[in-house]
C-alpha cells in the first residue's frame, strides 16, 4: 500500500503548486525549498533577506538557483499588497500600519496567498503558532459555516495512518466546538483518501464514568452526528465517547462498547482538549515512532499550515506537500 505522501505526490505531479515558505533564513526551510524546487509538484516561494539567504546557501552548500526569493521590505509587490491589506482589514489598519506589518514575513506571505500570487503557506519553524495563525485568521479567514479553525496531525508509521485533532489551536473547547472539529477532521481525512471513522475521546467509554467532562464529549458526539448528517456526510462514522483503547483495539471495544458503531477501528481521533491532544500526539511521535505531519489547519478559505519549532527539514518538505494537496480540494 503506497504511503499517504506517495499518493499525494502522484496527484500533484506536474501541478507545481506555489507554496510560500516565509522563513527562508532558516537552514531547515531553505534545504526543504531546494528539495521542493527539484520536484514538479511544489514550487517554493521563499521569503527573507536575500543577502542572508544567499549567504546561508553558500555556507551550507545549497543550490538555490531557480528559487524565487522575495525580500518583503523591498519587493515590487509590496504597494499592491499594502492596498489590498488595508481594504481587507476594513479600517482596522492604516496604510502606514499596513506597510509596517507587511515587513513581517508571515503577513507578507499570507497576503501573497490572499492575492492569488501563491496557493498556500507553511510557516512555524522559527515562529510561534500564533505568529502563523493570526495573519491567516485576519486575512484569509474561516470558511462560511466554520466558527473556529483547528489543527490536526497526520500520524503515519508504515501503512498505518491516523488523524489527531485538535492538537494545536484551541485551548478550551465546548461541545459545539468538539462537534465541529469532529466533522472538519472527517472531511480532512476523506479528502486525503481515508475512510474516516471518527472517535471522540474521553476517560470514559459509553458512560463508564460520570462527570461534566464526559457529558460534554457525549453531547459533542450527538451534535457531530447531526452536523455530519445535515452536511451530507452520511457515510462517515462518528461515535463516542471512547477511551483510547476502546477506540482502537477491537478486543477492548467488544468488551467496553459492544453496541458502538466503531469496533476498535477508529482512524480519526478527536481529543477533548488542546492539552490532551498536544500531549497525545507527542507521545505517539516520540514513544510510538509515528511521523507527525502538521499541524494541518482546518476551516480556512486557503491552506495555511503551521510547523513546530522543533521541526526537521523533512517536516517542512512533507507539510509543504500536504498544503499543496489541500489546494486540489
Amino acid at each position: 500500500m503506497p504511503s499517504l505522501l506517495d499518493v499525494l505526490k502522484d496527484k500533484l505531479s506536474g501541478k507545481n503548486v506555489r507554496i510560500v515558505l516565509p522563513e527562508g533564513e532558516d537552514e531547515r526551510v531553505l534545504t526543504a525549498a531546494t528539495k521542493l524546487q527539484a520536484s514538479d509538484f511544489v514550487t517554493p516561494v521563499v521569503l527573507g533577506d536575500q543577502d542572508k539567504i544567499e549567504a546561508l546557501a553558500k555556507d551550507k552548500g545549497l543550490d538555490i538557483s531557480g528559487i524565487e526569493i522575495i525580500t518583503p521590505s523591498t519587493s515590487d509587490l509590496k504597494p499592491e499588497l499594502v492596498e489590498a491589506f488595508v481594504e481587507r482589514r476594513k479600517g482596522k489598519a492604516t496604510k502606514e500600519q499596513a506597510e509596517d506589518m507587511l515587513n513581517n514575513v508571515n503577513y507578507f506571505g499570507t497576503m501573497l496567498v490572499y492575492a492569488g500570487k501563491a496557493e498556500g503557506l507553511v510557516s512555524g519553524a522559527a515562529h510561534s503558532t500564533g505568529d502563523t495563525v493570526r495573519p491567516a485568521l485576519q486575512i484569509i479567514k474561516t470558511k462560511p459555516g466554520v466558527a473556529k479553525t483547528s489543527g490536526v496531525f497526520f500520524m503515519i508509521k508504515g501503512e498505518e495512518q491516523y488523524v489527531f485533532g485538535d492538537c494545536a489551536i484551541n485551548p478550551t473547547l465546548e461541545a459545539t466546538d468538539l462537534a465541529e472539529i469532529a466533522v472538519e477532521s472527517a472531511k480532512t481525512a476523506k479528502s486525503f483518501g481515508m475512510d474516516p471513522k471518527v472517535a471522540l475521546l474521553s476517560f470514559s467509554t459509553k458512560g463508564s464514568a460520570k462527570s461534566d467532562d464526559v457529558e460534554k464529549v457525549a453531547e459533542a458526539t450527538k451534535a457531530a452526528q447531526e452536523k455530519a448528517e445535515s452536511e451530507g456526510l452520511k457515510d462517515v462514522v462518528i461515535d463516542g465517547e471512547f477511551q483510547f483503547d476502546a477506540a482502537i483495539v477491537p478486543e477492548v471495544a467488544a468488551k467496553k462498547a459492544p453496541d458502538a458503531q466503531i469496533k476498535g477501528d477508529a482512524n480519526v481521533f478527536v481529543f477533548p482538549s488542546l492539552e490532551a491532544g498536544n500531549i497525545g500526539y507527542k507521545i505517539a511521535q516520540r514513544l510510538g515512532g509515528y511521523e507527525a505531519i502538521g499541524p494541518v489547519l482546518q476551516g480556512l478559505n486557503s491552506p495555511v499550515n503551521d510547523l513546530s519549532r522543533g521541526c526537521s527539514t523533512e517536516d517542512v518538505y512533507n507539510l509543504s506537500i500536504i498544503t499543496a494537496a489541500q489546494t486540489l480540494q
